[in-house]
């Protein structure tokens, strides 16, 4: 008896989940959630601050779901080769999904072909900007001696406007 109570809270479990899966094969159009100017000037700029408060001098790009540049931040002693590598880092979390940190220890088996592409490198830096569980798009930081310290610099910025993205309708 408990068994079969068990299969079945499963089994709705799975079909909640898969819900709106299936419901998108059945429409021609979706609806997307997409990121205003606003929001990724606030990410940009928080980004640039708090690198700049710890001592560095970055670049900071955020993109939007697609991997279109939405904002290109350059601090003023960044190098301007730091913007194309924050691009690229940003790309690479619409690609995966993830951080560009998870991605780089969760497929280090094909890290060196993925930096193969000129819009991807599988580098510490980057994150997703979401709401409600939605990929809205990415912010990408380069200029820091680190990878480590970019993405510090990149999370501290989503969440900065995380709260804004948490009640969103």
């Amino acid at each position: 008896m408990l068994r079969r109570q068990i299969q079945s809270l499963r089994l709705l479990s799975l079909l909640v989940i898969m819900a709106p899966v299936l419901a998108v094969a059945d429409v021609d159009v979706v609806d997307a959630r997409l990121m205003t100017l606003s929001l990724a000037q606030d990410v940009a700029e928080k980004a640039v601050q708090t690198c700049r408060d710890a001592g560095y001098q970055v670049s900071v790009v955020v993109v939007d779901r697609g991997g279109e540049l939405q904002v290109v931040l350059r601090d003023v002693y960044a190098s301007r080769f730091t913007i194309e590598l924050a691009r690229r880092k940003a790309n690479t979390v619409i690609l995966s999904g993830t951080s560009s940190s998870r991605l780089r220890v969760n497929r280090a088996d094909i890290r060196a072909e993925l930096n193969e592409s000129q819009d991807l490198l599988v580098l510490d830096g980057a994150v997703p900007i979401r709401a409600a569980g939605a990929l809205l798009g990415a912010v990408g930081v380069s200029g820091a001696p680190g990878g480590d310290k970019d993405e510090a610099c990149a999370r501290k910025a989503v969440e900065s406007v995380q709260q804004r993205l948490d009640f969103l309708d």
